[in-house]
């Protein structure tokens, strides 16, 4: 799995920088895509950072994508939806990658054969799926095949998903926000699948958004947003970037 690490980022808000929650630690966690090994590494980083800092009310808060292109996403969904820590709360947001699952649970066979192409395979597989018969069916009869294997508490797992958490002066979103528009007032479409205009905006929202979805090298720190996809399911790293009033740090696998 290769070396664990962690960064600190140091104080940011000397000069009015943005702050979390008062009272309050939050973890925020990109795209795990399967990668069950990756996550239970990183989740050992958070307990053992949580236990070196004063107790204070935590968040772990999953930014979407948990499942495809990773060789084990039913074990990240079972693993995270009986996961209980004593020593937080779990937030968890949809990705894109999950609506995308649950509209083909839901009938959806249109968009069958783009899931598969775009890591929905390995994410079948993962469900002991026969990938190959299953292109071979007949829309109906997919469907039924992949609501066969699916365990309905994976399902209701994924479709109790949020969309935004607030924390103090961040927003942690799945894909980001289209700018311009009050939170309240964002389309889903956009919380879950944006790039641009989002990514190449450099005007203030209001609050940082903290996202995934888009795949860098490393995190990207930016005055309006934080990327921390970094690519885990061929990366071999998962990130979360912690928040605690005026600091940031990050824990991550591998790297």
């Amino acid at each position: 799995m290769g070396l664990l690490h962690k960064l600190s980022f140091g104080l940011v808000g000397e000069g009015g920088g943005p702050r979390g929650k008062a009272g309050a630690r939050a973890y925020a966690i990109g795209d795990i895509h399967g990668r069950l090994d990756l996550l239970d590494g990183l989740l050992r980083q958070v307990e053992e950072d949580i236990a070196g800092r004063r107790p204070k009310k935590t968040y772990i808060v999953f930014l979407g994508d948990l499942i495809d292109r990773g060789p084990d996403s039913a074990g990240v969904v079972e693993r995270l939806r009986t996961w209980r820590p004593r020593y937080g709360r779990p937030i968890f947001l949809g990705g894109n990658h999950e609506e995308v699952l649950l509209r083909i649970l839901g009938g959806d066979a249109t968009i069958l054969p783009d899931w598969l192409k775009f890591g929905g395979a390995e994410c079948a597989r993962s469900y002991g799926i026969d990938v190959e018969a299953l292109r071979r069916m007949e829309d109906a009869a997919a469907v039924e095949a992949v609501r066969a294997k699916v365990p309905r508490p994976h399902r209701e797992f994924l479709e109790n998903f949020a969309d935004t958490f607030r924390f103090g002066d961040y927003l942690f979103v799945h894909a980001g926000i289209r700018p311009g528009i009050a939170v309240e007032e964002q389309d889903r479409q956009d919380l879950r699948w944006i790039r641009e205009p989002f990514l190449g905006d450099a005007k203030e929202h209001g609050f940082v958004v903290v996202h995934g979805h888009t795949i860098v090298a490393e995190v990207d720190q930016r005055p309006n947003r934080i990327a921390i996809d970094t690519g885990a399911y061929h990366s071999g790293v998962l990130t979360a970037l912690g928040i605690e009033e005026e600091e940031r740090w990050l824990l991550s696998t591998g790297g």
